[in-house]
């Protein structure tokens, strides 16, 4: 049976419902809230600060760190084994490079700015909304950044090109499923993050990038928008 249409009833570029916030997270020095659908993430910063032990350290510029970890019962399907684990490592790794290009860190040697990204529910798209959170965190931070990071999965389901995949069509049985994260600094339309899961050929790998990009830079508006929102709010304080 053909994937005809979205069980949710979205259309095939359109994201679940997106909220977002900064400063969610009092005694840190940045923090962010995300939701994607059924996927929640939270983000806190801390540093720039001293790196110890100090044969870590780099006299040259500052180091960046991401933790991700999702809670042991915000899977719906199955327990997650609290602790580290080798799946929550290379997120850690993968979130980090989608950061970096966008922070200065050689203003802040010998330095590091630790981010940890919890995630209480999930259902897809966890290690894109991870990413979202931490870039609004960052800037709630007052790091420098050239630019925000907003990241969304995109992919095929059986012959139809999609957005932002929910569980009901990464696990879709009907057909063949490709499942591609990305990230990208919207204002300069470059990619910071690409993988893949499955299999796509390169003409619609080059379509569902495009549509990737689109969602990007709706989703930094609403990021760019909490931001904003928080300010705004101090600045009537």
């Amino acid at each position: 049976m053909a994937y005809t249409e979205r069980l949710n009833g979205r259309k095939f570029d359109e994201t679940r419902k997106i909220e977002a916030k900064v400063g969610v997270i009092p005694n840190a020095d940045g923090s962010a809230y995300f939701k994607i659908g059924n996927t929640a993430a939270y983000a806190a910063v801390y540093g720039p600060r001293n790196l110890h032990p100090r044969f870590l350290q780099d006299p040259s510029r500052g180091i960046l760190r991401c933790n991700y970890n999702m809670m042991p019962f915000s899977s719906s399907s199955e327990r997650v084994r609290p602790g580290s684990s080798r799946r929550s490592k290379e997120i850690s790794l993968v979130t980090e490079k989608a950061l970096l290009p966008v922070l200065d860190l050689n203003e802040y040697p010998n330095s590091v700015v630790d981010v940890f990204i919890e995630l209480p529910e999930t259902e897809a798209g966890s290690r894109c909304a991870g990413i979202c959170a931490a870039s609004m965190a960052l800037a709630d931070a007052g790091l420098v950044m050239k630019d925000l990071v907003a990241a969304v999965s995109v992919g095929k389901v059986d012959d139809k090109l999609v957005v932002d995949l929910d569980y009901s069509e990464e696990s879709y049985e009907e057909g063949h499923v490709a499942d591609i994260p990305i990230a990208m600094m919207p204002n300069y339309e470059k990619i910071t993050l690409l993988q893949m899961d499955g299999l796509i050929s390169k003409n619609d790998l080059k379509k569902v990038l495009e549509m990737g990009k689109k969602a990007c830079k709706d989703i930094y508006e609403i990021q760019k928008n909490a931001l904003k929102e928080k300010y705004a709010d101090r600045g009537k304080e």
